[in-house]
């Protein structure tokens, strides 16, 4: 019988070639996700859990296997119409937030609008709406210099949010936080998910597994039990990856 998930995941696979190396990225995954939840992918570096992530976004195009979004297959779309699914379906938030240093938090807000077809006076408004909501309103004319780690994260939670997107992908949202903004971070998804939009978050954070509806693991681009995770990760030696060797 055909899942209805909102998102269907079927025998996914991603290979690179990294000198003569072939790397599995992901290996076979299959995972349905339902719509309005808020699952969190666990897995240590190299797992394959961004890969997973870029792929369900559409930044990434798989090697083989499938993914359906709302009915939408991904494998099936070309550039055009994926950067279309891209503007109405998914909000991105980045763990190095990818804020424009020249812009203040309004100005970074307002410009993925310009692309969609928003006219300027209600750009202007709801960015202004979007910047109260995540409790930024009086750093709106505050360059991403002037904005601590925890605000300028607000800020791209507020620019993912333009669009209205039913779908939020967040890639190691609080990666460069501190503890105490990681969780003020933590608590604005959860909301976001509490409104009804699907939330997929990779993260290290166990912290994130609280307010999670569902918890993923990943290991070696496959999905594991917890109990294979936590097994697994008693092994782990706690060394710091080369950049170029991280998926």
């Amino acid at each position: 019988m055909e899942s209805s998930a909102f998102i269907q995941i079927r025998d996914l696979r991603k290979t690179f070639i990294m000198g003569k190396q072939k790397v599995n990225a992901l290996a076979g995954v299959d995972l349905d996700i339902q719509k309005g939840s808020f699952t969190v992918i666990m897995g240590p570096s190299g797992s394959g859990k961004s890969t997973l992530l870029y792929q369900l976004g559409g930044l990434d195009r798989c090697t083989s296997g499938s993914i359906k979004v709302q009915g939408l297959e991904l494998q099936k779309m070309d550039e055009n119409d994926l950067g279309v699914y891209r503007r109405k379906m998914v909000g991105f938030i980045f763990q190095s937030f990818n804020l424009i240093s020249s812009m203040t938090a309004l100005q970074n807000v307002i410009f993925p609008m310009r692309f969609a077809g928003i006219a300027g006076g209600e750009r202007h408004k709801r960015a202004v709406r979007l910047l109260q909501q995540v409790g930024l309103a009086n750093r709106a004319l505050h360059r991403p210099t002037e904005l601590s780690g925890g605000q300028q994260q607000r800020v791209a939670v507020a620019r993912s949010l333009v669009n209205n997107p039913p779908m939020i992908l967040a890639d190691e949202p609080t990666g460069n936080l501190d503890t105490s903004s990681g969780l003020s971070i933590m608590k604005l998804l959860s909301q976001l998910h509490l409104e009804g939009r699907t939330v997929v978050v990779v993260s290290h954070d166990l912290r994130m597994r609280q307010f999670a509806s569902d918890t993923i693991y990943l290991l070696d681009g496959l999905v594991v039990s917890e109990a294979e995770y936590e097994a697994a990760s008693h092994f782990e030696i706690p060394e710091e990856e080369p950049e170029e060797n991280k998926i």
